[in-house]
């Protein structure tokens, strides 16, 4: 058995086993118990009572966290010209269309998101392979494959982010940095958990929300009430 470091001991005593905080607490507890030296991530696991492998039981969406996600999240902005000074204004950070297609096929995907217009979908379609199993593949679905590319640039740039269940019925995600306040960590949080809980399929039957947990990066989980949400 590994033996517990300083930092360890000191954080160990403030989780309770098997208690569920509220929402609140727990915004302030994954601080408290956080003692990397980098701004580690805030992540949360929600696990539903739904059956992903049933298409009308699948739980996907998109959230503009209030308070962004503290991370920097680089976006690729596939367009075609007309579009390209607007991408770039809303803040793109690499924009175009055939020599990026090229990149990629070569092997570059050094992005976070890429967003596009339907009309370059046939371009990127056979991209699918690539960009597929890194979950880079533009969709409709989660914004990205839309008309107005600014708008979407802008909103990725400034917190939103997309989500799914996962087939164990898990959804993950992650929703700030420890360096924010708790307030800012709560607020996100709550935005996050409540279009979760909005998106509640109608063919789901008994418990939908069946335990929240919070962590950082390196942190041990802290449970969350789910009634401390709603």
């Amino acid at each position: 058995m590994s033996k517990l470091t300083k930092n360890q001991k000191s954080v160990a005593d403030k989780v309770e086993a098997g208690k569920a905080y509220s929402l609140k607490e727990a915004s302030e507890l994954v601080k408290e118990i956080t003692t990397t030296k980098f701004d580690a991530s805030v992540d949360i696991d929600v696990r539903l009572g739904v059956d992903p492998r049933k298409a009308n039981q699948m739980v996907r969406g998109v959230v503009s966290l209030p308070n962004g996600t503290g991370k920097v999240t680089r976006v690729l902005c596939l367009c075609t010209p007309d579009a390209e000074a607007a991408a770039k204004e809303a803040g793109a950070d690499y924009v175009g269309l055939d020599e990026y297609v090229e990149k990629i096929k070569g092997g570059w995907t050094d992005v976070d998101v890429i967003i596009t217009m339907p009309s370059c979908m046939g371009k990127i379609g056979p991209l699918g392979r690539i960009l597929g199993p890194r979950g880079l593949m533009p969709n409709p679905k989660s914004g990205t494959v839309t008309m107005d590319v600014a708008k979407a640039v802008k909103e990725v740039k400034q917190g939103k982010i997309d989500f799914k269940v996962d087939k164990t019925g898990i959804i993950h995600a992650s929703i700030g940095k420890v360096s924010f306040t708790p307030e800012q960590i709560y607020q996100n949080a709550r935005e996050f958990i409540s279009t979760v809980i909005k998106l509640k399929p109608s063919t789901a039957k008994g418990t939908y929300v069946k335990s929240i947990f919070m962590s950082s990066t390196m942190s041990k989980g802290v449970k969350i009430d789910p009634k401390s949400v709603e």
